[in-house]
C-alpha cells in the first residue's frame, strides 16, 4: 500500500522572480502577474490543469516538466508520486524555486513508499541534455505559445526524443477560436497579445494545435478546452482563493506601473475574449 504522504512546499513567493532588474512597462506579462502576487499563471487555470493531469499517467511513471514556472503544477505531478520527476528550465530563478520543491519530494514518499527523486535543471526545453527515452511523460503548459512556429516543433521534437516508444506528452497552451478563424482576425489577436504580454505569442486553433503534434508524431489521445479568463475575478477566486486575491488587489493598488499593465492586459484578453481559448492536449508517442 502506497503512503498519502504529500510533498512539503516552501512559499515561493518569497523566493526571487525572473526578471527582478526590469520595471513593470518591460516584463513578460506572465512575470508581471506573479509580482502581482498571482501563483496560477495557466490560461485555463488550475482546473483545466487537472483535468489534462487526470488524463495523464503519471503515478509510478518517470515525469518530465518543461517550464515549470511557480511550481503549482509541479505540485499536483509530486503529489501522484512519480517514481521519479525532472523540471527543465531556462530561468535560473525559476530553477531556485523548483529546487526547493524536489528538495522536499526528496524526502517524501514515493510510488513505492520510498524517496521520490526529484530534479531540476537549467536548461532550454528545446535541448534538455537528457538522456533519450527516458521518460514516461513530459508536461508542458503556458510556453509552446510564446514560440516560432520553427521554436514549437523544435520544443515537441525533444519531448519525442526523451519519451519512450508510447510515452505521453501533455500541453495546455493559449488557443485561438473558432477552427475557421479568418487569418486577418488570427493576426490582430496575435499582435494585440504581443503589445500587452511583451511576448510574441503565437496561440493556434485546436485544429492548428492537433495537426502539428501529429506532425511530429504523436496521436491525440484526449482533449480539453476552458476560457481564456486569466484575469477575471470568478477565475481568480477559484485558483488563488479569497487571501490570494486580496493579495493580487493590494499589490495591484499599491504599484500604478504594475497596475497599469495588469490593467492593459485584461482590456486586451476581455477585447479579443470571442477569439481567445485555453487549450488542453494529451498525446501518445508512436511506438
Amino acid at each position: 500500500m502506497t503512503s498519502n504522504t504529500k510533498p512539503r512546499t516552501h512559499e515561493t513567493a518569497a523566493l526571487p522572480l525572473p526578471q527582478p532588474d526590469r520595471d513593470p512597462a518591460h516584463m513578460q506579462g506572465h512575470w508581471v502577474l506573479a509580482r502581482a502576487g498571482k501563483r496560477v499563471l495557466r490560461p485555463g487555470g488550475e482546473e483545466l490543469t487537472r483535468r489534462m493531469l487526470a488524463n495523464t499517467p503519471i503515478d509510478g511513471r518517470d515525469v518530465v516538466e518543461f517550464a515549470p514556472g511557480m511550481g503549482r503544477t509541479t505540485r499536483l505531478i509530486l503529489g501522484r508520486r512519480p517514481a521519479s520527476y525532472r523540471g527543465v528550465d531556462r530561468d535560473p530563478q525559476v530553477v531556485d524555486i523548483i529546487a526547493r520543491l524536489t528538495a522536499d519530494a526528496a524526502g517524501s514518499g514515493g510510488a513505492d513508499g520510498g524517496r521520490i527523486p526529484a530534479t531540476v535543471i537549467h536548461r532550454q526545453a528545446a535541448d534538455t541534455g537528457l538522456e533519450p527515452a527516458s521518460a514516461d511523460a513530459v508536461i508542458g503548459e503556458a510556453m509552446l505559445t510564446m514560440q516560432s512556429d520553427r521554436g514549437k516543433r523544435a520544443i515537441i521534437a525533444e519531448a519525442a526524443r526523451i519519451l519512450r516508444p508510447g510515452g505521453v506528452y501533455a500541453i495546455h497552451e493559449l488557443g485561438l477560436t473558432p477552427d475557421d478563424l479568418d487569418d486577418s482576425v488570427k493576426d490582430d489577436v496575435r499582435k494585440a497579445l504581443a503589445r500587452a504580454i511583451k511576448v510574441n505569442a503565437r496561440p493556434l486553433t485546436e485544429a492548428e494545435w492537433r495537426a502539428l503534434l501529429e506532425s511530429e508524431g504523436f496521436e491525440i489521445v484526449w482533449s480539453g478546452r476552458a476560457p481564456m479568463a486569466l484575469l477575471d475575478m470568478r477565475r481568480n477566486l477559484a485558483d488563488e482563493g479569497i487571501g490570494g486575491v486580496l493579495r493580487i488587489l493590494r499589490n495591484v493598488i499599491r504599484d500604478p506601473d504594475l497596475r497599469a499593465r495588469v490593467l492593459d492586459m485584461r482590456r486586451t484578453f476581455r477585447t479579443y475574449r470571442r477569439e481567445l481559448t485555453a487549450i488542453a492536449l494529451v498525446t501518445r508517442k508512436a511506438g
